[in-house]
């Protein structure tokens, strides 16, 4: 099976909710600044959040991708 990253460029969030209601299992908003935080990800030098995540949470993370006002998630299949 491919592996499928979820990618979070956190810097650029506005907290808008968007990905938490597409997909609770993976977001939180976080209390300190309000932005998104990518449950159980890795930060890369970049500062950019990533995370492997399974087939089945391909969709809702994909209504998050595709709804992010700031086009800030991706999907890398």
């Amino acid at each position: 099976m491919t592996k499928i990253t979820l990618v979070h460029h956190r810097d650029k969030c506005i907290g808008c909710n968007v990905c938490f209601e597409a997909s609770p299992s993976n977001w939180k908003i976080n209390e300190e600044d309000g932005k998104a935080d990518l449950i159980e990800s890795k930060e890369t030098k970049e500062g950019i959040f990533v995370k492997e995540i399974s087939h089945l949470e391909v969709e809702e993370n994909k209504i998050a991708e595709d709804n992010c006002p700031m086009g800030i998630i991706k999907l890398n299949k």
